[in-house]
């Protein structure tokens, strides 16, 4: 399996996602924000934070998906293996989940599917959206390591990746509107800040 073709993640439409995102960080982008209002209705029980969230958080679950599926291939690390399924567990039902939001809200929702020849950068995407994604580069190097050197750089990346949703989260709680929307990323919170300190606790231990 080539794990770089995460990043081909229909690129068109994230960058939709986060320019649906922009449209309610405040009176500078007034013109994006009279778009937002005609799109979603007031009376409507979501906004555009909460849209740009789950088109955000779908390619960037669908990547941590992505790297538990090598980490379960490459390593022999335990407990690397264990975080790798816990991954899985926890963010594949989490994308189902935003994708029948989006769509009962009859928004776009992000392809998961993996296509071959992109070669996209994802961080040049911009904007919360991409918020800790690896990049291409990243992936190549995590796909050549192995033994000590590749559980070492999967967790880097993993925290790195994790901090990033929590940021993600954190902004959806403070600007979402639909509250299990928010409920989700309360959970993304606390679910991931524990992980980051299980992997940090787990990288100092590593024979160096």
């Amino acid at each position: 399996m080539n794990y770089r073709r995460v990043f081909s993640l229909v690129t068109a439409t994230l960058a939709a996602a986060a320019l649906v995102a922009a449209c309610s960080s405040g009176e500078s982008h007034s013109s994006m924000s009279d778009t937002s209002k005609q799109t979603i209705p007031e009376s409507a029980n979501f906004n555009a934070t909460d849209v740009g969230f789950a088109q955000g958080m779908i390619p960037h679950h669908a990547q941590a998906v992505e790297m538990a599926d090598l980490a379960l291939e490459k390593s022999t690390n335990a407990d690397v293996l264990a975080l790798a399924k816990q991954i899985k567990a926890s963010q594949n039902p989490e994308i189902q989940t935003m994708s029948g939001w989006l769509q009962s809200w009859g928004q776009k929702v992000p392809s998961t599917d993996s296509m071959s020849g992109s070669g996209h950068d994802m961080t040049d995407m911009g904007g919360m959206m991409m918020d800790g994604m690896m990049t291409e580069a990243d992936m190549k190097k995590l796909e050549s390591s192995s033994g000590t050197a590749f559980d070492r750089l999967w967790m880097e990346l993993m925290i790195q990746h994790h901090e990033g949703a929590v940021r993600m989260s954190e902004d959806e709680l403070k600007d979402g509107k639909n509250p299990d929307v928010k409920a989700l990323a309360q959970t993304i919170v606390t679910s991931q800040q524990a992980e980051i300190s299980t992997m940090n606790s787990l990288l100092s231990k590593l024979p160096s």
